[in-house]
């Protein structure tokens, strides 16, 4: 069967209109984007501050320190020190309040340098700061020059007493000690305290005045470790009994002892001994008599 080509063309374009009339699906809305915002070189993000009673507590404790204590706002009137942070070692050695001490002011705001610089417990600092005002420059001027920087010999030193392995924690491990090695005048002239040529009556008023103000006092004659100098603390101990052993030697001169020194020095038990001893013979010393069977 044949189809005419003028009803193929009806077909064709009748199909071609029905396609056409059919409605086609509306195209879904496209989605909106989300704009990111864009962070800008130069204005910096803001974060939300921290409410007080959240602040975190290293914080709280890097603020209290950095606040001077009321022992630090004392010490300024009579002394250069500078404030440190905690100090904290090994076992029970640290210190709480620790300050730098670099100097003492004296009334007439002339100086009296320590060298080095002590580390000290800021009570401790301020004890020696009233001591070298009050006791030590009024005596050392009885050298003929006034006193200008003292020796420091040790301060904050975790550590055993005397440096001994295993002894209880020395003082010197609070912040709570200093050692002091000598006395330096104006002139140049360096006064050791354990000198026995240093002026003895100087050195007994500097023991005095030391012992009266620290808890213990140690030097030449204590226990062996402090020969070549003087140690002072604010050790705390029961019914605050005080330790002072600071023996004020003299000179000696074996061969030619000055004559203040021969008429108060006791002679010692053994001379009376070896002076006999070396005296030169005299007399022969006589021989018994024979007895009467040995004579012949």
């Amino acid at each position: 069967m044949r189809i005419s080509p003028a009803v193929l063309a009806f077909v064709l374009s009748g199909g071609v209109a029905m396609a056409a009339s059919v409605p086609l699906p509306r195209p879904r809305p496209a989605a909106e984007a989300t704009p990111v915002p864009q962070e800008r070189p130069d204005v910096k993000q803001a974060t939300p501050a921290a409410k007080p009673d959240e602040a975190k507590p290293d914080e709280a404790k890097t603020q209290e320190a950095a606040k001077p204590s009321a022992c630090q706002l004392s010490l300024v009137a009579v002394a250069a020190f500078s404030p440190q942070p905690p100090l904290k070692g090994a076992g029970e050695c640290g210190i709480d309040d620790p300050v730098r001490l670099e100097a003492v002011v004296l009334a007439d705001k002339s100086r009296v340098a320590v060298n080095p610089l002590a580390v000290l417990r800021c009570d401790m600092a301020a004890a020696v700061a009233q001591w070298i005002r009050e006791g030590m420059a009024p005596v050392a001027a009885r050298l003929g020059s006034p006193l200008r920087g003292i020796e420091n010999f040790d301060s904050y030193d975790c550590r055993g007493r005397n440096r001994v392995f295993g002894a209880k924690m020395s003082e010197h491990g609070r912040g709570n000690a200093l050692d002091i090695k000598g006395l330096k005048l104006q002139s140049g002239t360096i006064a050791y305290l354990t000198d026995p040529h240093v002026a003895k009556a100087v050195r007994t008023d500097l023991r005095a005045s030391a012992c009266g103000r620290f808890m213990t006092v140690l030097g030449p004659g204590s226990d062996g470790y402090h020969e070549n100098h003087i140690h002072v603390d604010l050790a705390e101990r029961k019914s605050d009994y005080r330790l002072c052993q600071w023996e004020i030697r003299q000179p000696l001169d074996r061969a030619s002892p000055s004559p203040h020194i021969a008429s108060s020095r006791s002679p010692s038990p053994l001379e009376p001994m070896l002076s006999e001893a070396s005296a030169p013979a005299t007399d022969a010393v006589p021989l018994p008599p024979r007895r009467a069977a040995e004579r012949r």
